[in-house]
């Protein structure tokens, strides 16, 4: 299954291939106060993958917070929050995608589960995103040289 998707001036552009049917994918919540303020509702599938573009990616934000084990993506331009990435200049990044920035993000139906991550250290919280994100790929071909 394949889903688009991007931020609302369109300078970032996202594709996601899943396993699964949106309907049936998992979303997640977290309770950090990023994911309070933007109110993102999240899915990772390990089984499949997230490429991600930018018009301009001088524009795009990379913000990281707590344990600074994610950058956070946001555009610059419009302010929406597309995704959390483990470190985005690592050879296998990884990646939770939040579903409102999806073209069909009415097919990801489900409740979302709450999730408190305050006490989990570093390690655990690299382990957990290894495991259970999903492999990005970051199309940077029209970055400045």
């Amino acid at each position: 299954m394949e889903c688009t998707g991007g931020c609302h001036c369109g300078n970032l552009q996202v594709k996601l291939r899943l396993s699964k049917e949106p309907e049936q994918m998992a979303i997640r919540a977290c309770t950090c106060s990023f994911c309070r303020a933007h109110a993102p509702r999240m899915i990772s599938d390990p089984a499949g993958s997230f490429e991600i573009s930018a018009a301009d990616w001088t524009t795009v934000q990379h913000y990281r917070f707590g344990t600074r084990t994610c950058d956070f993506l946001l555009c610059g331009r419009c302010g929406v929050f597309i995704a959390a990435l483990t470190d985005a200049d690592a050879p296998s990044p990884r990646a939770v995608v939040n579903v409102n920035c999806l073209d069909e993000r009415a097919r990801f139906s489900g409740m979302p589960a709450l999730h408190n991550f305050d006490g989990e250290t570093a390690e655990a919280r690299q382990a957990r995103h290894s495991a259970n994100w999903m492999p990005a790929i970051l199309r940077r071909e029209s970055e400045a040289a």
